[in-house]
């Protein structure tokens, strides 16, 4: 299914729900662009749980998804529906969630979308190359584009919680997000969670970013990302199974070799975020891998780079 076609997509029943297919109709239709928040906890505060919101429309009345396991199991269309993610304003303060769907979205009642948090993985193995991957020709943003390890959002209402409050993020524990990182690692590209400890990943600062996916859909593109992306380094060898849902092709490269990979001459397509922290940060990451994961050395935990 190409990702053309995706309005097409969004008009199927699922009466299984209890949602009309008119209703998604109107939602594919971009009725669904302001849902109400109600805010529970309106600050950016240090809360030993997740905030609660509940929002509605014209078109549908949802509620949060009770605390569960996310297991995985969807269409990229499914997802786009079923995941909640983390709605935050410019300080990286939680003022909500809304589904994938609402928030990448560009259209003119909200044309940058709605600002969410994100992750970004780089995983480098015993030989310090960093394995990259290219995002799935089927995926619904920036589809064939080539990036980091991998590249999405902790969710809300799920257990074990992804959800960090602001004291997470200045003790750089970030648990949550180091959660969804691990979660996404083995529904991308199948690597065992064993493989992985929590511990071993490296917060290191955000990103706040925003761009269309002006070239899958062209100047006025109706999808983008807008996020608060949370930068995460890992380094281990693992086991790879890559989920040709998410995934077409994966590679291990040095430095040398993406910088060559990168150049326009290559005719490959690189995600925007990507590109951002190539070209400002990774170089200096890179130069001692082990050094960056193990001690504080590039750690900005205070600092959203806006670029």
């Amino acid at each position: 299914m190409s990702a053309q076609s995706i309005h097409r997509v969004f008009s199927f029943a699922t009466t299984a729900k209890g949602t009309s297919t008119s209703s998604l109709r109107s939602l594919a239709n971009c009725n669904w662009r302001y849902p109400f928040v109600r805010q529970v906890m309106p600050h950016c505060a240090a809360a030993s749980q997740q905030p609660v919101f509940s929002y509605s429309s014209s078109a549908v009345t949802a509620q949060a998804p009770p605390a569960s396991a996310w297991n995985g199991k969807g269409t990229q269309e499914e997802f786009m529906y079923k995941d909640e993610c983390i709605l935050v304003d410019e300080k990286d303060c939680i003022i909500g969630h809304a589904s994938k769907y609402d928030t990448h979205r560009f259209t003119v009642p909200q044309p940058k979308g709605r600002l969410h948090r994100a992750f970004s993985v780089f995983l480098f193995n015993s030989h310090n190359q960093l394995l990259l991957q290219q995002r799935a020709s089927t995926k619904i943003t920036f589809p064939k584009v080539w990036t980091n390890t991998c590249c999405s959002h902790p969710l809300h209402g799920y257990n074990p919680g992804e959800v960090d409050d602001s004291s997470a993020v200045a003790s750089g524990a970030v648990m949550g997000a180091k959660r969804a990182a691990v979660r996404k690692l083995g529904h991308e590209l199948g690597i065992p969670a064993e493989q992985l400890s929590i511990d071993s990943f490296k917060f290191l600062t955000r990103l706040h970013y925003c761009a269309s996916d002006d070239g899958t859909y062209g100047p006025q593109a109706e999808w983008g990302e807008h996020e608060i992306d949370y930068i995460l380094f890992v380094k281990a060898d693992v086991h790879l199974a890559p989920n040709p849902e998410e995934v077409d092709a994966v590679k291990y490269v040095t430095f040398q070799e993406l910088t060559s990979m990168m150049q326009s001459s290559s005719g490959l397509l690189w995600s925007p975020w990507f590109r951002i922290l190539a070209t400002h940060f990774l170089e200096g990451w890179w130069q001692d891998v082990d050094k960056t994961i193990k001690t504080d050395m590039h750690v900005d935990l205070h600092t959203i780079h806006n670029i």
